[in-house]
């Protein structure tokens, strides 16, 4: 993975599976908080956890390079957490990216949800020492823009979406078509494949 750009952003999760509300929230960041690149940073399985519902890690990560294939460059996946040492840590994951590039300024992007329990996070000081945050909304997590610490900002205006992973595999579980809740060539992988059902 080469980067271009002194600001690039890293939405992580476990994109089990990506969906539109993924990319509409990567992208609208991508355009409206100034930064160069926002990476997909794929979250591994967990060895320690039990998740049949978790796709196989090759799995999820195809479907991210499917839908990121569409000719908008300033969203793409990441596989770096795959190859580190698990369970993974956003604060092992930082200081791996900041050994490859250390002249990029990192954001990372995370809901209110994750913000209000940022604190009982793995290495937490070194995460606001090494890595600016970028907050998005989430309904029922409320946060005060001035209480937040410097390099820490509350995104506003940001579309957001009810859909969900676990609705989606719920629902292609249940037998219902979920084409339009995701990138098309992703639904049709997962349907090629048999994944969810």
């Amino acid at each position: 993975m080469e980067l271009h750009g002194d600001n690039i952003g890293i939405f992580g999760g476990s994109f089990n599976p990506v969906h539109i509300g993924h990319m509409m929230l990567a992208q609208y960041i991508a355009e409206f908080a100034g930064l160069d690149k926002v990476l997909l940073m794929l979250s591994p399985h967990n060895p320690l956890k039990e998740n049949s519902s978790l796709a196989p890690d090759n799995d999820r990560m195809q479907m991210l390079r499917i839908a990121t294939s569409g000719g908008y460059s300033r969203v793409e996946p990441s596989d770096i957490e795959l190859h580190l040492p698990r369970p993974s840590y956003t604060a092992m994951t930082l200081r791996e990216l900041k050994s490859r590039y250390p002249a990029t300024t990192f954001h990372l992007i995370i809901g209110a949800d994750n913000w209000l329990s940022f604190d009982r996070w793995r290495e937490p000081d070194f995460i606001l020492a090494n890595a600016k945050i970028i907050i998005y909304p989430r309904p029922g997590y409320d946060i005060d823009p001035v209480s937040l610490p410097a390099g820490v900002r509350l995104m506003e205006g940001v579309p957001t979406t009810e859909i969900s992973s676990s609705f989606i595999r719920r629902a292609i579980a249940g037998g219902h078509d979920m084409n339009y809740f995701m990138p098309h060539n992703v639904y049709k992988y997962i349907i090629e494949k048999g994944l969810y059902i």
